[in-house]
């Protein structure tokens, strides 16, 4: 027999074995393409085949969203039980239902982020755009430039312009990446190649360059530091007030002070939303005293500058910054990953990220088909993940994320008033979005480092027993207990529930390792 008529015969083969395999488990059997036409590709599908496929899968997406709101939160399973779950050799021969069981495995063994998940700060994904996302994939867009996805570049353009219109930056121009850490790199790159143009011959300054963010600024600002040759060693931390909050007449005294000893201000962070509790840097005082050294502003938004489309009161100064970095996937309540940068002036983005071959160089001049996202962005290949935000921006309205974002807001006051309200629970910090920070101190006669221990062992416990998952946060060198609300999913009763679990854990805590 030939090798040719080896494949077929083995096609026909697996074929046969896949129908019976459907059949024995009485479901609807993929509709497969005539034995000809699978034997001459063993990948593609029909039109019709897919649709029976995404039918099948979309039953597992919803049979997952049924029952969300009462489940556990903790994915099943130890990790040991879950690597055997998963781990296998790599099959040799298709075995659709089986691929289909891993499939509904999947959902099971995965996190169930209901409306009492509080941990992080990670958006809720909303379905619609979990729908687009799907299409997304099968369009397979390349967003490098207009001539190789001119629809999709489209769309890009046109929603970055609706997310920097809706927080008052109108005049921003920008790229979705994939979350907050790499705008920020992108944004900190921006900076160094306008202060320094270190492309072309590396960081060679005369002097010394300083970038100055708060103590509570993410430790992706760190790491952007770091991978961009400016050094950690000149990343310069400035005191926050009570609230938690950059004092600009710190970063004032601190910049004067650096000046006289021969270090140059490169760039100032100031952040809209900080990881721990959500405060907000004065941003048009930091605005000022970053123009008055001639320091690049880079505001880190990622949690916090997207509520601005709710309350932009509390918001002044975002466009003075020169970069901002946001994150859809958080308070837009996007699937992974939708992250966002803006900037102030296009030019900056293209000195800073323009290094292209000749393979990729546009043909022509038109102003709209020439436009090329790959030197304003350190990826090449992306993936058109504005798709999914355009829909559902599209399908909802961004009157009802403007209240699902005021609606968070609310839930957030709700927490902290029942925490004041509760003899046994300390609020830690003013809630000035939706992280609330707060610690259990019992009857107040236990030593910090004992409370310390009894609030980690609770947190522990809590997130065991999966009904309310919280995360924690340091502050003032004690160990918090720590929500952050940034989920379309949640309900009053969601928020009431974080109080009694809490007291129900610490009793679970106390009773067995007793004070």
């Amino acid at each position: 027999m030939s090798e040719v008529s080896t494949i077929c015969f083995s096609s026909i083969n697996q074929l046969a074995f896949s129908w019976r395999v459907a059949r024995q488990n009485c479901c609807k059997p993929i509709c497969y393409l005539a034995v000809e036409s699978r034997a001459m590709n063993f990948i593609d599908m029909s039109p019709e085949e897919f649709c029976e496929l995404v039918e099948r899968v979309s039953r597992i997406a919803g049979d997952y969203l049924k029952d969300l709101s009462e489940r556990a939160i903790p994915a099943k399973g130890t990790g040991a039980e879950i690597e055997q779950k998963f781990r296998h050799t790599p099959p040799e021969k298709g075995d659709p239902e089986e691929a289909l069981r891993g499939l509904r495995d999947t959902a099971l063994y995965s996190r169930a982020q209901n409306g009492r998940f509080f941990g992080y700060v990670l958006g809720s994904g909303e379905p619609a755009a979990a729908i687009a996302d799907l299409l997304c994939s099968v369009l397979n867009q390349n967003v490098t430039a207009w001539r190789s996805s001119p629809a999709a570049v489209t769309i890009e353009k046109e929603v970055v312009g609706w997310i920097a219109q809706a927080i008052g930056c109108d005049q921003f121009a920008g790229i979705l990446t994939g979350g907050g850490s790499s705008a920020n790199l992108m944004g900190l790159a921006m900076a160094r190649e306008a202060k320094l143009a270190a492309n072309e011959c590396g960081v060679r300054a005369t002097a010394p360059h300083a970038v100055y963010a708060s103590t509570e600024a993410h430790m992706s600002i760190s790491k952007a530091v770091g991978l961009l040759g400016i050094g950690r060693e000149n990343l310069k931390l400035v005191r926050v007030d009570e609230r938690f909050r950059m004092i600009p007449d710190a970063l004032e005294e601190r910049m004067r002070r650096d000046k006289e000893l021969g270090i140059v201000p490169l760039a100032v962070v100031t952040t809209a939303g900080t990881v721990n509790t959500g405060a907000l840097d004065p941003l048009p005082e930091i605005a000022q005293v970053a123009a008055n050294h001639r320091a690049w502003l880079h505001v880190d938004g990622s949690y916090g500058a997207l509520a601005a489309i709710a309350l932009p009161g509390k918001f002044a100064g975002l466009a003075k910054a020169d970069s901002l970095a946001l994150d859809p996937h958080k308070w837009l309540y996007q699937p992974l990953d939708c992250g966002c940068l803006l900037h102030r002036d296009p030019q900056a983005a293209r000195a800073a990220f323009a290094h292209s071959g000749d393979y990729v160089r546009p043909f022509g001049q038109d102003p709209i088909e020439s436009h090329v996202y790959f030197e304003e962005s350190i990826e090449l290949s992306r993936r058109f993940r504005a798709l999914k935000l355009w829909f559902s921006l599209r399908y909802h309205g961004l009157e009802s994320f403007r209240e699902s974002i005021k609606k968070d807001l609310l839930h957030a006051q709700r927490l902290g008033s029942l925490i004041e309200r509760t003899s046994e629970l300390e609020l830690m910090a003013p809630i000035e979005l939706t992280a609330v920070c707060f610690r259990y101190v019992g009857d107040r006669n236990s030593t910090s480092p004992e409370l310390d221990q009894i609030n980690f062992d609770i947190l522990r416990r809590m997130n065991e027993r999966g009904r309310v998952y919280l995360s924690n946060a340091t502050l003032h060198s004690k160990f918090c207990l720590r929500a952050c609300i940034v989920n379309h999913r949640t309900t009053d009763s969601d928020i009431d529930e974080v109080v009694s679990e809490v007291l129900s854990a610490a009793r679970e805590v106390r009773t067995v390792s007793p004070p």
